[in-house]
């Protein structure tokens, strides 16, 4: 009896030999790389052969289905599954000879955009497809020998069994509702731009402020626009909402400040009766770009600085701004980046950036990353009324309805979007959307944000 289970292994174990190998080398892949056994420049090569096993393993359950089709429709259907990988495939090869980051700018937007579009929409497919495969297997393995001879006539006909023929139709629906709600958060909804109306009530606010209105706006990530019209567009939105002040709470690029010198004409329109103040975020250092040498780096920051100072905003790099009235005064803080998770560059200083504030009767902070009011600010400095950050763009995905507020971005952050309050000291939060995109050139459910915010005094 043993070795007739020993023979009907060998003969599934056959029969199923590439998925095993995809299997073992998936799980040894992971493992090297977790350990840190793997060479780092084959790392890359590693991800790039991974998603090939990927595409071969989910192409062996459609392609028969998709040979049977008109000829037409078979060869754009073809088209279409690997085109994610061949844009992969031509992506690493002309990176070896020219850095991707070296890239037209749109070109990259939408390269990214393909791929990322093509491999999110196979990856429902996929997990359904290894979970109908499991279950399969195990149904098979434990089955009496009569119940697998008629198994495999069930198979060797295309009977599927009907659990596993669910799970598979179950995945390709959802792949393609995750197909066309990318395709419309990129096609419509990464530059449909929403308006959020926020009332904060402040006692201490100085009468001569009472009504301020001030806009916010955080993370253009001017590199992955694909032009200056929706960057226009968004400009004029802004000036249409006629704010005493407007405050830009970092990631103005994602890798270098070139990406902004081509909108710089457009951002020097934004105005403000009292001025536009602005803040670096953790993107603006240059942090994720291999420079030739620190020198270079530097100068890369100094453009950014330079840039902001001809657009006329005002940067404050741990430091402030005091707007005075014959009723009290309401100091502008700014600090520069600040983050809680430790890949996050931590050189803003509180202590220094309010250096001259203690008079101020209302004190508003500008501090990109908003773990840095959660470990800091609603700990240690309860005199500032109302921190603005952003940084999580609401992880440009989620639901926001009524009565649901969800997003991935809720797992990193505690605070990811919209207004919170330390009701013991009295203050506030406010985490701006953002108003650009990064990673996935589009936005699902979580919409580009211009913040309009009044201040009134109670």
């Amino acid at each position: 009896m043993l070795k007739s289970a020993l023979a009907i292994l060998m003969k599934w174990i056959k029969r199923n030999i590439w998925r095993l190998s995809l299997l073992f080398l998936t799980v040894l892949f992971f493992v090297l790389a977790a350990h840190g056994s793997m060479p780092k420049n084959f790392r890359g090569i590693g991800f790039f052969s991974l998603f090939l096993l990927f595409d071969i393993y989910l192409w062996s359950s459609v392609k028969h289905k998709i040979r049977q089709l008109s000829t037409a429709f078979s060869v754009l259907l073809q088209i279409m599954f690997w085109l994610p990988f061949v844009l992969l495939l031509g992506i690493f090869i002309v990176a070896l000879i020219e850095p991707f980051k070296m890239w037209p700018y749109s070109l990259r937007t939408y390269l990214v955009a393909a791929v990322l579009l093509g491999y999110l929409s196979k990856l429902l497919p996929l997990i359904f497809l290894f979970i109908a495969d499991f279950v399969r297997f195990f149904r098979w393995l434990f089955s009496a020998k009569g119940r697998r001879r008629r198994i495999n006539e069930e198979l060797r006909h295309g009977k599927l069994m009907t659990r596993s023929k669910f799970l598979q139709n179950l995945g390709w629906i959802g792949g393609g509702v995750v197909f066309s709600s990318m395709l419309m958060g990129m096609l419509k909804w990464v530059y449909d731009f929403k308006i959020h109306k926020v009332v904060v009530d402040l006692p201490k606010l100085p009468k001569a402020f009472d009504g301020l209105k001030i806009v916010q706006i955080s993370d253009f990530h001017l590199g992955s626009w694909s032009g200056g019209g929706p960057v226009q567009e968004a400009v004029d939105m802004i000036n249409g909402l006629h704010a005493d002040l407007i405050f830009f709470t970092g990631d103005l690029v994602n890798y270098e400040t070139g990406e902004a010198l081509r909108y710089q004409n457009i951002l020097s329109g934004l105005k403000a009766k009292m001025g536009v103040f602005a803040v670096l975020g953790n993107h603006d250092y240059g942090d994720y770009v291999d420079w030739p040498s620190q020198r270079a780096k530097a100068e890369n920051l100094q453009q950014m600085r330079d840039m902001y100072a001809e657009m006329g905003w005002k940067l404050l790099d741990n430091e402030n701004q005091i707007l005075e009235s014959e009723t009290g005064n309401l100091a502008i803080i700014g600090v520069e980046n600040w983050g809680g998770h430790m890949r996050f560059p931590r050189i803003g200083d509180i202590n220094k950036a309010k250096s001259g504030t203690e008079n101020a009767a209302v004190k508003l902070l500008l501090s990109h990353d908003p773990s840095h009011w959660d470990l800091i600010i609603s700990k240690d400095h309860h005199d500032i009324d109302i921190t603005f950050s952003g940084h999580t763009h609401g992880a440009q995905f989620g639901i926001e309805i009524p009565r649901l507020k969800w997003s991935p971005a809720q797992y990193f952050y505690k605070q990811w979007a919209g207004l919170y309050q330390n009701e013991v000291a009295e203050q506030y939060l406010y985490v701006n959307r953002g108003i650009g995109h990064i990673g996935y050139p589009g936005r699902i459910g979580i919409k580009p944000e211009i913040t309009l915010m009044e201040l009134n005094k109670t």
